[in-house]
């Protein structure tokens, strides 16, 4: 169902997915942020850096995987969704968690591409829910998780404005 008005509106579903022109992106927010200021909780905040970015990386997975497989079980509300360590393990799971983040968001913005994809259908699976709708949550989703880890970046001392 492509059509030049959808063809324009998945370019801006894009840039809005991608950190758009007005938005810090993902990667400028972490960008120079000092490995061992990932796992700090500060005084009144709730997360870490680490818990918000790995907060990202399931959610965007699992609306990922509800927009491409009827048959996908979402993890169990909140807990599923947070991760206990306030720390990621080791580099290794650190940049592990990065790349699927990337991975994942390049095969959501691969299946609003989709030539055959209709944006405003509903799934059969789920109760109403289409693909427009979960491109404007991840959006959405993750542009108000990066604006806390900028804060928590500013109340450490760590972030350049």
């Amino acid at each position: 169902m492509v059509t030049t008005h959808n063809k324009e509106l998945v370019k801006t579903l894009e840039q809005l997915l991608t950190g758009g022109p007005t938005h810090v992106t993902f990667d400028d927010a972490l960008k120079g942020l000092p490995a061992e200021q990932r796992g700090v909780v500060p005084e009144g905040m709730p997360y870490s850096i680490w818990q918000l970015v790995e907060h990202i990386r399931i959610t965007q997975w699992d609306i990922l995987e509800f927009s491409r497989n009827a048959k996908h079980e979402s993890p169990a509300w909140p807990e599923g969704y947070w991760p206990k360590e306030t720390a990621p393990e080791n580099e290794a799971a650190w940049k592990e968690c990065l790349a699927q983040i990337k991975s994942d968001l390049k095969e959501f913005i691969d299946l609003l591409k989709d030539p055959h994809a209709d944006l405003y259908a509903p799934f059969p699976h789920g109760d109403g829910q289409h693909l427009l709708r979960e491109a404007l949550l991840i959006a959405d989703h993750t542009s108000y998780h990066i604006g806390q880890i900028i804060l928590i970046r500013r109340v450490l001392g760590i972030w350049k404005s």
